[in-house]
C-alpha cells in the first residue's frame, strides 16, 4: 500500500475520540510527498483578544474559524520563544528584527544574549511592556485529527501552563502523555484592562496503545520544530506559521 493510500485509509477510518488512527500516518512522509514544492504551514488556534473567552480554531473555511470556549489536544511538544519588531504590526509578514527559538540566544540586531538584552526590560515597550515578546509555542494534536496544530502563548498565560505542568510532573506524567483540556477564564491587569488567560487541565491519560504512536509523532514535531519561522504573528495573534525547511524529507531522516 502506497503512503497516500495509507494516509486517506487513516482519514477514512479516524475515530472521534483517540489516537489510534497514527498507527496508518506518517507525518514526515505526507508532507515529503504531498507537499513537495509547496509552502507546509502549521495552522494555528488563536488566543481571544480583550477579555472574550472563546478560541478560534482552524476549520474547513479559513474564513469561518471553528469557535470553541474549550477544547481538547495533547501537547505533543512546547518551547520558548522571542521576537523584537521595531516597528509595530502593519499587516505585513516579516521576519522579525531579532528573533530566538529558545529564549537564549537571540539572531538579527542587536541579537546575543536574550537574559542580558535592553529589550526584555520592562518600560521598552508601550504600556510597560517589553519591546522583546515572550511566548510559548505549543505543538497540539487534537482527538480526531492527524496534523498538529499550533498555539502561541502570550505572558499573561504562562504562569497557568507551569502550574499545569508542575501538576503533570507531580503526578509522573508529561505533558505528551495525556489529553488536555484547554479553557480560557478573564483576568484583569494593573491597568484595570481585562484579558482572557488560558487555563489547562488533565481531561485523561493517554491509553497504553496511543502512548507510543504519539510519542513518535511528538519527536518528528520537535525535529520540525526548527525549521518554524517567524512571523508578525509571533508579536500579534495573527497569520500562520510557516516551515521553512526547503526539504521536508530530510528533515524527517533523523526520526524515522
Amino acid at each position: 500500500m502506497t503512503r497516500k493510500a495509507q494516509t486517506t485509509q487513516a482519514l477514512a477510518t479516524l475515530p472521534e475520540e483517540n489516537y489510534l488512527a497514527l498507527r496508518d500516518f506518517d507525518l514526515g512522509a505526507t508532507l515529503a510527498e504531498e507537499m513537495d514544492g509547496l509552502n507546509a504551514f502549521f495552522e494555528r488556534i488563536k488566543m481571544p483578544s480583550g477579555d472574550t473567552l472563546v478560541f478560534q480554531l482552524p476549520s474547513e473555511n479559513p474564513e469561518e474559524p471553528e469557535i470553541k470556549k474549550e477544547f481538547t489536544a495533547v501537547i505533543l511538544y512546547h518551547h520558548p520563544i522571542r521576537a523584537y519588531f521595531k516597528g509595530k504590526y502593519d499587516g505585513s509578514v516579516n521576519p522579525p528584527d531579532c528573533g530566538s527559538l529558545d529564549a537564549v540566544t537571540g539572531y538579527g540586531e542587536p541579537g546575543g544574549d536574550c537574559e542580558n538584552c535592553i529589550y526584555n526590560e520592562y518600560g521598552t515597550a508601550e504600556n510597560n511592556a517589553k519591546a522583546c515578546k515572550e511566548r510559548r509555542r505549543l505543538y497540539l494534536l487534537r482527538e480526531g485529527e492527524l496534523f498538529p496544530v499550533m498555539l502561541s502563548l502570550p505572558p499573561s498565560s504562562l504562569k497557568e501552563l507551569s502550574r499545569y505542568l508542575m501538576r503533570l510532573l507531580s503526578k509522573g506524567r508529561k505533558s505528551y502523555e495525556v489529553v488536555t483540556k484547554f479553557s480560557l477564564t478573564k483576568a484583569v491587569n494593573k491597568g484595570g484592562i481585562a484579558y482572557a488567560k488560558a487555563t489547562f487541565r488533565a481531561a485523561r491519560p493517554l491509553t497504553a496503545e496511543e502512548l507510543p504512536l504519539i510519542a513518535k509523532l511528538s519527536e518528528q514535531i520537535k525535529t520540525l520544530s526548527s525549521n518554524v519561522g517567524f512571523e508578525e504573528a509571533d508579536a500579534t495573534e495573527e497569520g500562520l506559521h510557516p516551515i521553512q525547511a526547503t526539504n521536508t524529507a530530510a528533515v524527517f531522516q533523523q526520526t524515522a
